[in-house]
């Protein structure tokens, strides 16, 4: 997990939106400690959010670059044309200036790690 997120802003073809799954063969079990851990180790800076069932985003940008990590529920998210839906372990990259969308799906709140860096 993570690798693409190194180069990611040079490299990110946002028409090849990847998504980065947890592997608890390698990360061991997936936890919020243990997730939170991954992203600020790779030098993110990470806030948890609670969305209830029903929230959406429409089309937005954001002025830095950004990981969207899933623990619980599901996201879709869209961006660049192509969506996604993010479940607990997931992890997507939205490159600064990229518009993107997301909404809750179903009836369980989605559990999120913002992770973004400064500089």
């Amino acid at each position: 997990m993570l690798e693409l997120l190194s180069n990611a802003r040079a490299e990110l073809n946002i028409s090849d939106m990847q998504v980065e799954h947890w592997n608890p063969e390698i990360d061991g079990p997936l936890s919020e400690d243990a997730l939170r851990q991954k992203l600020s180790g790779h030098g993110y800076d990470v806030t948890r959010y609670v969305y209830p069932p029903g929230t959406h985003f429409s089309d937005h940008t954001h002025e830095i670059d950004k990981l969207d990590a899933v623990l619980s529920g599901r996201f879709r998210m869209t961006l660049g044309g192509q969506s996604v839906v993010l479940q607990a372990g997931d992890c997507l990259f939205v490159p600064r200036g990229a518009v993107h969308s997301a909404e809750v799906l179903g009836e369980e709140p989605v559990v999120s790690l913002d992770a973004t860096r400064s500089g």
